[in-house]
């Protein structure tokens, strides 16, 4: 089946969705890193992340490939490992900028299904669910709150930003809001999603709830 896991920056969406994966004998597929690559690109060519014409231009000249090494999964862009440059605060934030443009989400709906077209898949992202899967088997909405999830993003980046932890929390409510209440294809879960709080759990009992609703959706009499 295909598996959809959305859900706003800190939820746990990645560490859940990579372990649910692993559970399930899955590929895993981090599809905000996609937009993260748009982004960098973007920036490396001193484009505005408002520019249609010149977004719809650069997609069609990127070649994204994920790959698994030993250290987890890689996204490559044109054969070059771009995943450590993706994770700065600057990117993550332009990159909920060009999420919001028609051409890069026309362009990554194509890249995404084809992705998910065999099946056997956990996807993560913020609209998977509502969007880009809509028929997926199974669906996911993990969320937090917002205290939670700022303090989880700031321990992520103390190794690589300089960011205080208030300051993470601000750029985090920005993204909410911009993510939230765009017009082309916002944050909110499916209606047929399974909604979780990940505040007071544990990576475990997330994944434990996730099989079991998983488990009961392919054997509905169990």
């Amino acid at each position: 089946m295909v598996v959809t896991i959305d859900g706003p920056a800190g939820a746990g969406k990645t560490t859940v969705s990579r372990a649910l994966a692993d559970r399930l004998g899955y590929r895993y597929v981090d599809t905000g890193a996609l937009y993260r690559a748009v982004a960098y690109a973007a920036r490396r060519k001193r484009m505005r992340t408002d520019d249609d014409a010149a977004l719809e231009e650069l997609c069609r000249g990127l070649d994204l490939k994920f790959v698994t090494s030993a250290s987890g999964q890689r996204l490559l862009s044109a054969g070059t490992d771009i995943t450590d440059h993706i994770r700065t605060p600057e990117i993550t934030m332009l990159a909920s900028g060009v999420s919001a443009r028609p051409a890069v989400r026309a362009y990554l709906l194509k890249v995404q299904r084809e992705m998910g077209r065999q099946k056997g898949v956990v996807f993560e992202g913020r609209d998977m669910g509502t969007v880009v899967f809509p028929d997926a088997e199974m669906k996911f909405f993990l969320d937090a709150a917002i205290e939670t999830r700022a303090n989880r993003r700031y321990l992520e980046l103390q190794d690589s930003s300089s960011q205080k932890p208030e300051e993470v929390e601000n750029d985090m409510r920005q993204r909410d809001q911009n993510d939230s209440t765009r017009d082309l294809a916002p944050l909110v879960p499916a209606a047929d999603a399974v909604i979780i709080n990940s505040t007071d759990l544990t990576v475990d009992e997330v994944i434990e709830q996730m099989l079991a609703h998983i488990h009961k959706r392919v054997d509905p009499g169990s």
